[in-house]
């Protein structure tokens, strides 16, 4: 089958909405949420699970693309990373994935297996990329808002369902009549 565009024209999209609404939920997060201990766990942080989304990416483009050519973006300390700090590193990191999801689509959707790439259970054709790595943030996305609920200090309402919102960027939702 032959598409009548080019993969990366699908993939590279979805991957920019997607790391779009994980950069406009950690902006959101009040300054006390993202300063707060997780309840019942009080040695993590809600900045340390803002910081492993970034973290996160970086690891997996260390393992999958480095050896490929993709600069690695520097680590986070999840301990005392700020939040503008935070948002630029996750906007370097988002370009680093896109440039390795970019790389699979031009070698046929699919990146090769690196000698880094040991634990061997993700499948490394783009479809399965994507779905994971976007799986992945949008889990971690759903505890940050239910941290902050827990902590009596909740996302703000249009915030909160900012995170629904997968139309390219320039496409703003439109306000509800009262």
């Amino acid at each position: 089958m032959t598409l009548p565009f080019a993969l990366s024209d699908l993939i590279g999209p979805a991957w920019v909405t997607n790391a779009r609404v994980t950069e406009d939920l950690v902006r959101a997060l009040p300054m006390r949420v993202f300063r707060a201990p997780i309840p019942a766990l009080p040695r993590r942080t809600v900045r340390a699970m803002a910081v492993h989304l970034h973290n996160s990416r970086c690891r997996w483009i260390r393992t999958l693309g480095q050896p490929l050519g993709i600069k690695v973006p520097r680590l986070l300390d999840p301990t005392v990373a700020g939040k503008p700090a935070l948002l630029r590193a996750l906007r370097e990191s988002a370009d680093a994935m896109e440039a390795l999801f970019r790389m699979a689509c031009e070698r046929d959707g699919h990146l090769p297996a690196t000698r880094r790439y040991v634990w061997r259970n993700l499948a490394l054709d783009v479809g399965h990329l994507l779905t994971y790595f976007v799986a992945h943030e949008a889990h971690h996305r759903g505890q940050l808002l239910l941290v902050a609920r827990q902590l009596g200090m909740p996302v703000e309402k249009a915030a909160a369902d900012h995170v629904w919102w997968w139309k390219p960027a320039k496409s703003a939702p439109r306000k509800q009549r009262s």
